[in-house]
């Protein structure tokens, strides 16, 4: 954080008078500025190693005067910005010098959290709660990072350089421990902060545009048929420990999520065009509309749990204590790995839909997909492996 200033003339541009203007270099952390002080002198007169001009020179007085002003001005606007507490540049310190505001002067954590005021807007009409909460957690990293990298409470946005989400990148996976996944939704909500600022013309370009996140390709974990079929014809004497058991069954077959199974009302199920029972929800996720036909089994578990009382399919019950119970489940029907709510999802698109060959389109549209890709991705190999079996049994034939 040293600023150094330097007099020099330029013997280069002498004008009509013989004078030789005097400029004034700033030189910050390697990155130099240079402007004219406008005072000129006979170049004879210039002392370089004690920066005056000799009293020879006509009004050496009072153009040594100037360059001290100049000088002590610059200081000022250099301690100005080091107050500030923000990351700055030589041309910054000139711009205060002479007592310009930049239009774009914006922090990067100043406009994260114009961003994040934003989107606290749209919460209930837009956005969930939990998506606003995830940005002001994943504004806290980053500000974090800006502390533990730049020794500074914020960093101008225009000094972002392509860099950047390297070292933050990094940032998040040593200091922070985050898995992959978890590390590039962070840098995910991130570039949208920095969208939005060139959207507001507070940044000329994004300087991530050439960044690509490293894609990670999960193991899809769900029942096999065999598993689901042993689940469904287990009993359990405990009440409560059969309801969860029915309710994953239930997902199984219908691939809801936890809040759409927890949420769904009575009115949620109806008799649609072609006659037969339909689930009609919206998921909450995604604020999309999700249509499925009801299966056999799904239809099954909902008469058993009608409840005339109720507008509700289910009774009510926490994400934790859901899983609790599936834990104890898993283990008494010898489930090795963890059993979760969102495996019901996992096998009702893999064993429930793929395995009985239908086509990845359909399966894209009932997960509710925004892109096909998505559904290639996780479950491409199910389809392969679907491929091989068909074509072993076209073998045979």
């Amino acid at each position: 954080m040293k600023l150094n200033i330097l007099f020099l003339l330029s013997k280069s541009k002498i004008n009509s008078t013989g004078n030789a203007p005097v400029r004034c270099r700033l030189t910050f952390q390697k990155m130099r500025k240079e402007f004219s002080t406008g005072v000129f002198i006979n170049a004879k007169f210039w002392k370089s190693k004690q920066q005056l001009i000799d009293t020879q020179e006509p009004d050496a007085e009072l153009k040594n005067t100037q360059l001290s002003l100049i000088r002590t001005n610059l200081s000022q606007a250099f301690l100005f910005l080091q107050v500030k507490g923000t990351q700055f540049t030589a041309d910054d310190i000139y711009k205060k010098y002479k007592g310009e505001t930049p239009k774009k002067d914006f922090g990067v954590m100043e406009v994260y959290n114009l961003h994040s005021d934003r989107i606290k807007k749209l919460v209930g009409i837009d956005i969930k709660e939990v998506t606003y909460s995830k940005y002001i957690e994943s504004g806290r990293h980053l500000k974090s990072f800006i502390k533990f990298n730049f020794k500074s409470n914020d960093i101008q946005l225009k000094a972002l350089k392509s860099s950047f989400l390297k070292h933050y990148e990094y940032f998040l996976k040593t200091e922070k421990k985050f898995q992959q996944s978890t590390l590039n939704k962070a840098i995910q909500r991130f570039r949208k902060v920095i969208k939005y600022a060139v959207s507001e013309d507070y940044l000329d370009k994004d300087p991530f545009i050439l960044y690509r996140a490293k894609r990670i390709k999960k193991e899809v974990i769900f029942l096999s048929p065999e598993q689901l079929k042993n689940l469904e014809e287990t009993k359990f004497e405990i009440k409560r420990i059969e309801q969860i058991k029915d309710m994953f069954v239930f997902c199984c077959y219908t691939g809801l999520g936890f809040s759409e199974m927890k949420e769904l009302k009575k009115r949620d199920v109806s008799i649609g065009f072609d006659g037969e029972v339909w689930l009609n929800v919206r998921r909450s996720k995604t604020n999309r509309r999700y249509n499925v036909p009801l299966l056999p089994k799904a239809r099954e578990i909902k008469d058993k749990y009608y409840d005339e009382a109720s507008d509700y399919v289910f009774q009510s019950i926490s994400n934790a204590k859901f899983n609790a119970y599936l834990k104890e489940i898993a283990d008494i029907v010898g489930i090795e790995f963890n059993l979760t709510h969102h495996i019901a999802r996992k096998t009702f698109a893999s064993t429930v839909l793929l395995y009985n060959n239908v086509p990845i389109e359909i399966v894209s549209k009932l997960l509710g997909h925004s892109k096909i890709q998505t559904t290639q991705d996780s479950y491409g190999k199910i389809v392969e492996k679907q491929i091989s079996l068909e074509m072993k049994k076209l073998k045979g034939r």
